[in-house]
């Protein structure tokens, strides 16, 4: 790994983090979901019990009825489940947060926002290009300027959990390399893949 750019290890960062945080998670919901199965199979198996006692006089009518409960006891567990994947899902992207507010704090992080700002001033070429660091980065706004003179680099208004966002009046373009959108592009991306009748044994 010692070969690997400042953004690939970023991204190995990254990466490693949230496979940790999927495996725990996941775990997590195997236990949860294992316990409301076998609540919904007591439940299974009292409904068939008290079909059995009313079966001769209500046969039919009996099991509709409990086609339907259980047609609801299932709707009610994949709820439930959809509720506890997204409070797992908070708690994974905290922890990442906080995984990503320590490593502001890394000479890593240093050199990547130098690459990033030099991307930008390269790709810009002749036209102007406007850089903005994050409120947090403020203290490094005087040596990146320091080392890229053609860059206009300023603070942002707004945070954006670090990085930079790029900015070329002339072509209309934003070169986004800001912690929160790649945090968001993450979370939109993330699912469990859970199957109720199967047991719920794998995550994307």
């Amino acid at each position: 790994m010692t070969n690997l750019t400042t953004e690939e290890k970023l991204q190995h960062f990254l990466d490693t983090c949230m496979e940790d945080a999927r495996v725990r998670s996941g775990r997590m919901l195997d236990e949860y979901m294992t316990a409301l199965e076998k609540t919904f199979e007591e439940h299974k198996a009292d409904t068939r019990r008290r079909e059995k006692l009313q079966l001769s006089q209500e046969t039919e009518k009996i099991e509709r009825e409990i086609n339907k409960q259980l047609a609801v006891g299932q709707i009610d567990i994949r709820r439930t489940l959809g509720r506890k994947q997204e409070e797992l899902k908070d708690k994974l992207f905290v922890e990442l947060r906080d995984m990503l507010a320590n490593y502001l704090e890394t000479q890593d992080y240093q050199r990547l926002l130098e690459r990033q700002v030099k991307h930008a001033v390269e790709f810009a070429g002749d036209d102007q290009v406007i850089i903005y660091l994050d409120p947090v980065d403020e203290d490094k706004l005087n040596r990146l300027a320091l080392h890229n003179g053609n860059a206009e680099l300023r603070i942002s208004e707004y945070s954006f959990t670090g990085g930079t966002r790029a900015v070329i009046p002339a072509r209309h373009i934003l070169i986004d390399n800001s912690f929160q959108t790649k945090l968001e592009e993450a979370r939109e991306k993330f699912h469990f893949d859970l199957s109720l009748t199967e047991g719920g044994n794998g995550h994307v």
